[in-house]
């Protein structure tokens, strides 16, 4: 019997092995009562599935952010990054914290394995690594859930996720490539970065049936040229940032272009979480809806407003107002009723 049980009962219990997803044997106390996420799509899983045992925020949440969140948890401490592009925690901040365990959740190669196991050997604290995929997003709320204790939270969003990747599945993949529109995503101050084909950061992309403008090459993100999207034309234009969003319908470089001329230029939301890949998290379950109904309407009649206000019921436990859903809506090719 763990002796840690006498020791206190708020303490985290006696340590036991888990594996995670890049098949790391890790050990992970009985009850982690103070979690940290190494990078943003992990903080946005943890809160989801258990609010109340986040000890920090990756980065601290923006103030049109905090009206989404619970009021609980909109002030917690700030950890930084561990994992991904621009990290910004350092060893002394994360103990500062105490958590009782680390979670990332995304990419599981070599690179992010050494990544864990280099952290956990610096601080003592067990450090995790599941599935960010979509296709693996059930399975991820099922671990998680079974390693906090909290099972049934994780078995209602594992089977709601897995309700809304399946829903999208059965209506678009049985669709030829001609009807698949050609959708370039700009990211960057001028859109023009974007996401390659395969990348977890175009992912929705390719499964709410588009054809992804960009041509398949190693990595996830790419710089790219004006001359480039000219020449792949797109029938459709995506972005995150609202200022990109107004450059491609006014800047007359971009005036020839199908999906200028046809105004199908849309912006996915962003509130608390973005929609598309802002970060590539569990949150792009909604943008997956929300872009397959903006590509393929016929086969998406049921009204996204209700689909909206379900998920954030659901996985943000927050009944949207009114103001809220007109909000998240406007300028993203869909209209609250």
């Amino acid at each position: 019997m763990c002796l840690a049980l006498l020791a206190s009962l708020t303490a985290p219990a006696c340590a036991r092995p888990f594996r995670d997803a890049a098949g790391r044997v890790v050990e992970v106390p009985d009850r982690p009562l103070r979690v940290i996420a190494a990078g943003p799509p992990a903080s946005v899983l943890l809160y989801t599935l258990a609010p109340a045992r986040m000890a920090a925020w990756v980065g601290a949440p923006r103030a049109a952010e905090t009206p989404f969140l619970l009021p609980e948890s909109r002030d917690l401490p700030v950890s930084g990054r561990l994992t991904g592009r621009g990290g910004t925690a350092n060893v002394e901040a994360v103990l500062a914290l105490k958590p009782d365990l680390i979670v990332d959740a995304g990419s599981l190669g070599p690179t992010y394995a050494s990544l864990a196991d280099r952290v956990q050997a610096q601080t003592g604290i067990p450090y995790i690594l599941l599935d960010g995929s979509l296709p693996g997003t059930a399975q991820t709320y099922r671990q998680l859930g079974a390693l906090l204790g909290e099972e049934a939270r994780g078995e209602e969003l594992a089977r709601a996720a897995q309700a809304i990747l399946d829903t999208v599945a059965a209506r678009v993949d049985p669709l030829p490539p001609e009807r698949r529109p050609i959708v370039y995503y700009g990211r960057g101050p001028k859109g023009l970065e974007t996401g390659l084909p395969g990348s977890i950061n175009a992912e929705i992309l390719e499964r709410a049936g588009g054809r992804n403008a960009a041509p398949p090459a190693p990595g996830g993100l790419a710089a790219v040229s004006p001359e480039q999207v000219l020449a792949w034309n797109p029938a459709v234009i995506v972005t995150v940032d609202p200022a990109v969003q107004a450059l491609f319908r006014t800047d007359p470089l971009w005036q020839g272009l199908a999906a200028v001329r046809a105004a199908r230029i849309y912006r996915a939301p962003a509130l608390p979480f973005g929609w598309f890949d802002a970060p590539p998290g569990v949150n792009r379950l909604i943008g997956l809806r929300w872009l397959a109904g903006l590509l393929h309407p016929d086969l998406f009649p049921e009204p996204l407003p209700e689909a909206v206000r379900a998920f954030y019921r659901r996985f943000y436990h927050l009944d949207l107002s009114e103001a809220q859903l007109a909000a998240l809506l406007d300028g993203t090719g869909s209209r609250a009723p």
